[in-house]
């Protein structure tokens, strides 16, 4: 294997690495990839749900740390497209005030280094290679853009219609969820996607899910100049004796250790795991960990003060894929409050083997099953706030240790109150009349999850880009204050965590990285010079 003379080497293969090895691709610089997993296999159980969600087929044995010591089982995948295998592909901007200082009731969210308007260019590109369906002019709170959604908004089956039309009613302005699927409404016969009901939280057997493996992955390695290995996990970086270069990234590979050096080394192994690797590469030159000299290296991670709730009505809900309707109305402040709130959308369409993973083992089965018949299930969403405590360490065994309190969690109870009292204001069923109705039920959507709520899905925060060396581990362009060919390209760089899913965000900002890159090394990308031209 040849182990030296790359231009790039990407620590991580999802959202922020696989996008950026297809950005870095066309240059003809030397690329090496490296994921810790294998490949997603292809097989009937990506679909299973029982297998996905109750057993966890997927997921990584991989045992974490709480803050005391307990066992913590991560809700996370280490594959070839990393988390994105297996998320809902929600696919949403950040609103342009999330770039700036947001008082919530819990605190203040701090302003980013870079402004909504530097990235609008990339959300635009982002969209387009992560097949983004969408429509411009419905979402309250949408900040500007340059252009329409590069395909159209998927349809509501009729229930979630029915819904929308409610919603409607009651002065609020629902809207279609931005989703990177590979559906053409239009062609059934021609479309890669065939809407079906095993996809948030499943990883897609037609490969129609727009994820980085499918979409960024797979073009980028079709370049004689980039190379994969996947099962290879990256142990430690090494720098030169000054401390502003690194010049070897040690790796674990079949049972074997290798190492490989390149001018440029970006890591995007997760918020969690990018800051684990950081600080487990502690040297004389840095011996709070790599590019720790600000000591905010593993603090402030965020991860949405999230909840999974369930309507249920006496009428079954059929709808197949459900996650097509999203309500920002509250995002910000509203008549109601002065503070923001948050984020309602929904989950894929959960069952009774789903519902078993996270409910009383007393339950009987036919009431999960009836259960998931009848339910529309809702995802809320709330910003939660950076948090120097709020940390990722590692202990004496190597092992990472999550230490999570949350907070700002007013806006999310008034949230879930607000979705109550809407819901009771449904439309008259016309077989039950108002009573149609059940309630509302939290279901804590992960067996065994000790991470208050929905696991690490939306972790972000814990290597924080900004202008200043003394609060930031990243300047603006997300390179190392402290080295001079270290770059952090996955959510640990955000300031704040918004109240949207990071996923667009973490692709958007991988191709601005990327465009930094070529400039640096005085290579142009093809598409950039087109986009600059026009």
């Amino acid at each position: 294997m040849d182990n030296g003379d790359y231009d790039f080497i990407i620590i991580g293969s999802g959202a922020g690495g696989g996008t950026l090895a297809y950005h870095l691709a066309p240059s003809g610089k030397k690329i090496l990839l490296l994921e810790r997993g294998p490949f997603v296999p292809r097989e009937k159980e990506n679909w299973n749900s029982l297998e996905v969600n109750a057993r966890g087929r997927y997921n990584t044995k991989e045992l974490w740390r709480n803050a005391d010591g307990t066992e913590l089982h991560p809700h996370t995948n280490y594959y070839v497209g990393g988390n994105t295998k297996f998320y809902g592909a929600a696919l949403f901007r950040l609103r342009e005030r999330d770039f700036g200082e947001i008082k919530h009731y819990g605190g203040t969210s701090p302003a980013w280094p870079i402004s909504y308007d530097e990235l609008e260019p990339y959300y635009t590109e982002a969209e387009r290679i992560y097949h983004v369906h969408g429509a411009v002019g419905e979402d309250p709170t949408e900040p500007h853009r340059s252009g329409p959604f590069p395909y159209p908004a998927i349809s509501h089956e009729p229930r979630i219609q029915q819904l929308s039309d409610d919603f409607a009613l009651h002065g609020l302005k629902p809207f279609h969820t931005p989703l990177g699927v590979m559906l053409d409404e239009k062609n059934p016969q021609k479309s890669p996607c065939i809407r079906c009901n095993t996809c948030d939280g499943f990883p897609c057997l037609v490969n129609a899910k727009a994820d980085a493996h499918i979409c960024c992955v797979v073009p980028a390695l079709r370049h004689d100049n980039v190379t994969l290995l996947t099962d290879t996990k990256v142990t430690r970086l090494e720098t030169d004796g000054s401390g502003r270069e690194v010049t070897a990234v040690h790796v674990e590979r079949n049972g074997a250790k290798e190492s490989y050096s390149a001018k440029f080394v970006i890591v995007s192994g997760g918020a969690i795991n990018s800051a684990a690797l950081l600080l487990r590469s502690a040297n004389d030159k840095h011996p709070n960990g790599l590019a720790n000299g600000s000591d905010v290296v593993g603090r402030h991670y965020m991860g949405h003060v999230n909840s999974v709730l369930m309507a249920l009505s006496k009428c079954p809900n059929p709808t197949v894929f459900q996650k097509t309707l999203s309500v920002n109305d509250f995002y910000f402040s509203s008549p109601e409050w002065e503070f923001p709130m948050g984020h309602i959308s929904f989950v894929g369409k959960l069952d009774g083997d789903t519902l078993k993973a996270g409910a009383p083992k007393v339950a009987p089965k036919w009431t999960l099953d009836l259960m998931g018949k009848h339910s529309l299930d809702f995802w809320l969403t709330s910003e939660d706030l950076p948090d120097p405590t709020n940390r990722v360490t590692v202990n004496r065994d190597g092992e990472i240790v999550l230490q999570y309190k949350p907070n700002n969690e007013e806006g999310h109870k008034r949230l879930i109150k607000k979705l109550e009292s809407l819901m009771q204001q449904q439309t008259k069923c016309s077989v039950h009349g108002h009573e149609c109705h059940e309630g509302l039920f939290a279901r804590n959507l992960y067996l065994g999850q000790r991470i208050p709520l929905a696991g690490v899905a939306h972790q972000n925060g814990t290597i924080r880009f900004g202008n200043d060396p003394k609060t930031s581990a990243l300047d603006r362009n997300c390179k190392a204050h402290e080295l001079d060919n270290l770059y952090v390209v996955d959510a640990g760089f955000f300031c704040s965590s918004g109240a949207v899913n990071p996923g667009l965000t973490i692709i958007a900002n991988a191709l601005r990285v990327g465009d930094h890159l070529l400039e640096r090394m005085h290579a142009r990308h093809p598409e950039s010079e087109a986009m600059a031209v026009a």
